[in-house]
């Protein structure tokens, strides 16, 4: 596996406002029919921002060039849910499987753990099997699936759901 240029700076750091432009680009060039189950519509970068405000994303940056990021947020508003944290994450086409997904991963774990998360969670299509499979190398184990919950490029999906324990 080709990895990332290890003479070159990469950085993972809490998302800011001057990401928004880079952030709604990657977002519109990963989440796909494959990927989402619908579109994502940005109105406008402010729109955005009222989704995904700052510091709720860690992204990587190679040479200060926005790579890839992992948002992350708790699912629900209710006080007993506040131990769970779902995340969602896109890696730019040109640096896939170089490391960075695996990374920002690694990254979500130790920041979740600092801050009281026990568990991760997240939703994959069934049709992503490249996404499958590493959300299963990184130790996320599938809890529950939702059968021909959408129907995509002419045939019905399932939605899987995903979890890792954190120690």
């Amino acid at each position: 596996m080709q990895q990332l240029n290890r003479d070159s700076a990469f950085t993972i750091r809490p998302s800011e406002i001057r990401d928004a432009r880079e952030l709604i680009i990657l977002d519109n060039m990963i989440w796909t029919e494959e990927t989402t189950p619908g579109p994502l519509m940005w109105r406008s970068r402010e729109d955005y921002l009222l989704h995904a405000p700052p510091g709720s994303q860690l992204v990587a940056l190679q040479d200060g060039e926005l790579c890839g990021y992992v948002g992350f947020g708790c699912p629900s508003g209710m006080e007993s849910n506040r131990h769970v944290c779902e995340v969602n994450i896109a890696v730019h086409p040109r640096f896939q499987r170089l490391g960075v997904g695996s990374r920002l991963i690694a990254e979500i774990k130790r920041h979740a753990a600092e801050n009281g998360i026990r568990k991760l969670r997240l939703r994959v299509l069934s049709c992503n099997t490249p996404a499958l499979s590493f959300y299963r190398k990184c130790g996320f184990e599938e809890e529950g699936r939702l059968r021909e919950e959408f129907y995509l490029g002419g045939r019905y999906v399932d939605e899987v759901f995903m979890s890792c324990m954190l120690d």
